[in-house]
C-alpha cells in the first residue's frame, strides 16, 4: 500500500511555468484520476510522479520518503501508456515477461506472475500470440498485464483508452474498474480528458486549469469524488468543465439575500430562487446562475423559452430553448410529445437545484443535500 504526497509541487520548461502550487495526497487504494482541458498539465503531473520528468519546485513523497531524486525504477510504480508500446516480434507471454527477465527473476516466478495477470485480463487464451494478431482492446490489456507482473505499488495510467474504439472503451473501463477492485492494495493514477472515464472510474477527481501556473495560482481548481464536484462545483470553471452536456449559465442579479436563500433577477426579467448561504451577498450584486440540464423543468414553471434546436436521443430529448435577455441558449433534458421548432415552451428552475456565482467566478456554497 502506497501514499502519495505532493507538496508545493510545481514544474516549469526555462520561463514558462505548466503546474504551480500542487498540494495533493493519494491515498494507498485510491483511485485518483487527473482531468481537464488541452494543456492543463495533467500528463506531466503523471510524468512527475513516475520520475520521466524533474521536478522544479516542492516535494514528492511514496510511502513518506521524498523520491524528486529517485529514478524511475526505484520509485516502484507500473505506467501504462496511450500507445501500447509492445514489441511487435514478441508474444503476449515474452511481452508480458521482459521486465521480468531483465530483473532477473527465476524462470518459475515469471511464469507464475504472466499467467496469474494473463487470467485476471481474459489473455490466458492468447499468450503464444503476437500483437499484430491482437485487437486494440486486447493490446491494451497486454500493456496493463506488463504492468501487472511488477507488483507495483502505484499504477500510472496515461489515457490508456484513447486509441479505442467506443466499444472497446467501454469494455476495457469495466475491465480496469474490476482490476482496481481486485488489486485494492495498489493506488491506481489516471489521466484522461473524458468525463465518462473520470467520473465511473473515480475515487478522486483531480480538476486541472489551464494557463493558471503562469499567473502564479494553484493548478488544481478542485479535488473531491465525482459526485461532489459534480453538484458542488467550487467555481464557475468547475462547474462548466465537469458534465456532459455542460451546465447552463444564465446572467443575473440579486434581488433580495437570506442566508439560505437567494432571489434573483435574470436578464430579461424572470424571477429565481436559489436555495445557496449567502450571508454576504448584497442586493442588486450581479450573479451568473447554473442549472444542470436534466434539473430544467419542461412543460411547466413561470418562464418561456422558444425551441430553437432539437436533438431526440432516444430515451429523452435535449431541448435548446431561446430565453429573452440570455446570449446562451438553455438547454433541458425531458420528453415533451410533438414538441417543434419554433413552439414556445414553459420551464421551470427548482430552488434546490440552482447554483449561484458571484462575479469572481466562485461559487457559493449549496446545503449539502442539493
Amino acid at each position: 500500500m502506497s501514499r502519495i504526497e505532493l507538496r508545493n509541487v510545481g514544474k516549469r520548461y526555462g520561463d514558462v511555468a505548466v503546474l504551480h502550487d500542487i498540494n495533493l495526497v493519494i491515498e494507498p487504494g485510491e483511485f485518483c484520476v487527473f482531468i481537464g482541458p488541452s494543456g492543463c498539465g495533467k500528463s506531466t503531473l503523471l510524468r512527475l510522479v513516475a520520475g520521466l520528468e524533474e521536478i522544479s519546485t516542492g516535494e514528492l513523497r511514496i510511502d513518506g520518503r521524498v523520491v524528486n531524486d529517485l529514478p524511475p525504477a526505484q520509485r516502484n510504480v507500473a505506467m501504462v501508456f496511450q500507445s501500447y508500446a509492445l514489441y511487435p516480434h514478441m508474444s503476449v507471454y515474452e511481452n508480458m515477461a521482459f521486465g521480468l527477465r531483465h530483473q532477473k527473476l527465476p524462470d518459475d516466478e515469471i511464469d507464475r506472475r504472466v499467467q496469474a495477470a494473463a487470467k485476471s485480463l481474459h489473455l490466458d487464451g492468447l499468450l503464444e500470440r503476437k500483437p499484430k494478431a491482437l485487437s486494440g482492446g486486447q493490446r491494451q490489456r497486454v500493456a496493463i498485464g506488463r504492468a501487472i507482473v511488477r507488483n507495483p505499488k502505484v499504477f500510472l495510467f496515461d489515457e490508456p483508452l484513447s486509441n479505442l474504439d467506443a466499444g472497446l472503451r467501454i469494455k476495457t473501463r469495466v475491465e480496469i474498474a474490476r482490476l482496481h477492485r481486485e488489486m485494492g492494495s495498489a493506488s491506481m493514477v489516471y489521466v484522461t480528458h473524458d468525463q465518462v472515464e473520470a467520473m465511473t472510474l473515480a475515487d478522486k477527481i483531480v480538476l486541472l486549469r489551464p494557463d493558471i501556473a503562469a499567473r502564479g495560482l494553484p493548478s488544481i481548481a478542485q479535488v473531491g469524488h465525482p459526485l461532489q464536484l459534480y453538484h458542488h462545483p467550487r467555481n464557475l470553471f468547475v462547474a462548466s468543465f465537469i458534465g456532459s452536456p455542460a451546465m447552463n449559465f444564465l446572467r443575473g442579479s440579486a434581488v433580495a439575500c437570506e442566508p439560505q436563500c437567494v432571489r434573483a433577477r435574470l436578464a430579461g426579467g424572470l424571477e429565481v430562487q436559489a436555495q445557496v448561504l449567502a450571508p454576504a451577498l448584497q442586493a442588486g450584486e450581479e450573479l451568473t446562475l447554473g442549472i444542470r440540464p436534466e434539473h430544467v423543468l419542461l412543460g411547466s414553471g413561470p418562464g418561456q423559452g422558444v425551441v430553437s434546436h432539437l436533438e431526440h436521443l432516444g430515451e429523452t430529448s435535449q431541448v435548446y430553448l431561446q430565453v429573452a435577455g440570455q446570449e446562451a441558449m438553455l438547454l433541458a433534458k425531458g420528453a415533451l410529445p410533438g414538441l417543434k421548432l419554433g413552439d414556445r415552451v414553459p420551464f421551470g428552475l427548482p430552488p434546490e437545484q440552482v447554483h449561484v456565482f458571484r462575479a469572481d467566478g466562485q461559487a457559493l456554497p449549496r446545503p449539502a443535500q442539493a
